[in-house]
């Protein structure tokens, strides 16, 4: 593909634009970023507007624009799972996080292991926790860079060897400039743009690229039939339908788990802020489902066949569905308008999952294991540094990892972040268990939702259980938290009485 100049300038102004709101985002605020929960949280005083804004171009990210009309696109209407589960999560942001919030405001805590090493008095959980967030963080932002990656090479740019990637390392450098000075404050301050831009190009698309295909009753007519609506089971399966229901429910349990979700949550000012974001957000799921129709304006428009998109298609496979729709469908100014659009996306959430990584690392790993005595600016400092270094880590992972691999990974981290549930969601209701049990439960449920996944070659997220003869494939993430649910509730009060016993035996 030849290098789109008026889309290039376009787009590299609006990433400029950004450039410059990032840094100028410390003086938004003002406040003393030389202390943790300003500079990772805000200062804790983000509304009801800046919190929507945060939380929206957090969970809505440069590669849900890219990968969920890519799974319609490829697999027909299983990519819209992504639907129910956008609704399914709200209603537990209403209900469980604004308790966090209280919990979490009322003691100064600054991440969920905060949380956790309070309510129930273990470091070790607390590090489970910590460790599992980071780990279950890194390849996230990594496919942030995929996204990235795949409209950099939509506008003409090489994506091979090093001069290849220069594109993608110059905005992770800009990126990290922005970030280390500013803090949360950046990717607040960016969400917005990042939004309004998305929604210009959302809009723009369901109402142009229907017109251009004939309208949406051509479109779907375009579409095979096997793509239309989910398969019919066979005899003894529940087949997709059990698929669909457990990817919908377990990737909900899940999300606000995600120490970048919890960030988001963390830094609003209220617990009826959250509440208020619980109803708006929902908005969110509309765009959405706008989104996820791409997938088949795609089909209909061919962009598979046309010899101009080969190349990129043999480079991402279904994941270029959406750039080659737009350069088909708009002119070069649109291109570059949309394409920003999508890198603005992948930089926001990206900033705040590297600081969300920051925050568990300094907070429970350096202060509680390394340093108990650093200062509040110390604490900080290694925060700061600590971004810098998941960001490199994120680049050197995409640059020498193959794209597969990185959605693997990121298959892991939805298994293993769910395993938190327990801890987080247990503790905020009932104190009938214990830092053991959960310990041990969270440990089980890792290890078998980490079985599933190799048993299916880290390809899919879907486990075929038996049960009774039936055979009832689904998330296994959804099934591993069961297993930690259930260890979790079988073993507290086996600890709870050796605790009791341990007390007597020390009191004779």
């Amino acid at each position: 593909m030849n290098l789109d100049v008026t889309a290039t300038a376009v787009f590299v102004v609006l990433f400029l634009f950004v450039t410059w709101l990032g840094f100028v985002a410390a003086r938004w605020r003002k406040a003393d970023l030389n202390l943790l929960h300003e500079w990772g949280l805000g200062g804790r005083r983000f509304g009801t507007v800046v919190t929507w804004f945060l939380l929206g171009g957090d969970l809505y990210t440069a590669y849900t624009f890219i990968a969920v009309p890519a799974l319609v696109f490829g697999a027909g209407a299983i990519g819209f799972f992504a639907i129910p589960y956008t609704i399914v999560i709200y209603p537990i942001l209403f209900l469980v996080f604004p308790r966090l919030w209280a919990i979490a405001h009322r003691h100064g805590h600054v991440t969920a292991a905060d949380y956790v090493r309070a309510r129930f008095s273990s470091r070790l959980l607390a590090l489970a926790v910590a460790v599992t967030g980071i780990l279950a963080t890194m390849p996230y932002i990594a496919l942030q860079l995929v996204g990235m990656e795949v409209v950099i090479g939509a506008l003409g740019f090489p994506t091979q060897g090093l001069v290849g990637h220069l594109p993608l390392i110059i905005a992770f450098i800009v990126l990290a400039g922005f970030t280390y000075t500013s803090g949360l404050r950046a990717p607040a301050l960016i969400a917005i743009v990042k939004d309004a831009l998305i929604f210009i190009t959302v809009f723009a698309a369901i109402v142009i690229i229907p017109a251009q295909l004939g309208g949406y009753g051509a479109i779907f007519a375009s579409v095979p039939k096997e793509k239309l609506l989910l398969p019919t089971p066979e005899e003894g399966s529940l087949g997709v339908y059990s698929a669909y229901v457990t990817l919908a429910l377990g990737s909900a349990l899940a999300l606000f788990l995600y120490p970048h979700a919890m960030t988001g949550i963390l830094s609003a000012s209220s617990g009826n802020v959250i509440r208020r974001n619980a109803a708006l957000l929902s908005a969110y799921s509309f765009i959405l489902g706008l989104i996820a129709l791409l997938g088949y304006m795609a089909i209909a428009a061919g962009v598979d066949k046309d010899p101009a998109f080969a190349g990129g298609f043999s480079l991402y496979g279904p994941n270029f569905a959406v750039p080659a729709l737009f350069l088909a469908s708009f002119p070069s100014w649109f291109v570059g308008v949309a394409f920003a659009a999508i890198a603005i996306g992948a930089l926001v959430p990206a900033a705040i999952m590297s600081i969300a990584c920051a925050n568990l690392f300094t907070r429970n790993l350096y202060k509680e294991f390394w340093r108990p005595d650093c200062t509040e600016a110390e604490e900080a400092r290694m925060a700061k540094i600590v971004s810098l270094v998941v960001k490199i880590g994120a680049v050197a992972f995409i640059l020498t990892i193959p794209h597969s691999y990185a959605i693997q990974l990121q298959l892991l981290g939805g298994i293993w972040i769910i395993q938190l549930l327990p801890s987080i969601l247990l503790g905020l209701y009932s104190r009938a268990f214990n830092a053991p049990s959960l310990l041990m439960g969270w440990a089980t449920g890792t290890a078998i939702g980490t079985y599933m996944a190799a048993t299916q070659a880290f390809a899919s997220s879907i486990y075929p259980l038996t049960v009774f003869g039936l055979s009832v494939p689904g998330y296994a993430a959804l099934y591993s938290v069961a297993i930690n649910f259930a260890v979790t509730i079988a073993l507290a009060p086996l600890f709870d009485y050796m605790a009791r016993r341990s007390a007597q035996s020390a009191g004779l």
